[in-house]
């Protein structure tokens, strides 16, 4: 897969996580936001509760899961950290991290609390 279609891909995955999070009643805050070190894709937020989501498609769950390395968890973690600065309550603010897995016919498996502090 070429870069362009790679970050089509990843797009609509986002777009399609964004949409059931937006349909339980989050508000999104943030989508692809950048810090220092690095991205997250999605950041939501319900009841006071900040939610970090690592989005990642692939052909089917497992390839998903297995794309996600213990690098990119350091990263999502130190921008998480970055983000929450900028909030009221900073890191006193109750956050999680969850996982967003889509295959390529659409279908997403979110895991709540998949990454933990």
């Amino acid at each position: 897969m070429n870069k362009f279609a790679a970050y089509q891909t990843g797009k609509a995955a986002e777009d399609q996580v964004a949409r059931l999070y937006a349909g339980e009643g989050y508000l999104i805050l943030a989508r692809r936001w950048r810090g220092p070190a690095g991205e997250l894709d999605l950041v939501v937020e319900r009841d006071g509760e900040i939610v970090f989501v690592e989005v990642k498609a692939a052909r089917d769950f497992a390839r998903a899961v297995a794309s996600l390395t213990g690098r990119q968890i350091e990263r999502i973690y130190a921008s998480a950290a970055h983000f929450l600065s900028f909030v009221p309550l900073g890191q006193n603010t109750p956050s999680r991290f969850d996982v967003a897995l889509v295959d390529r016919m659409g279908r997403i498996d979110r895991v709540e609390k998949a990454i933990g502090m």
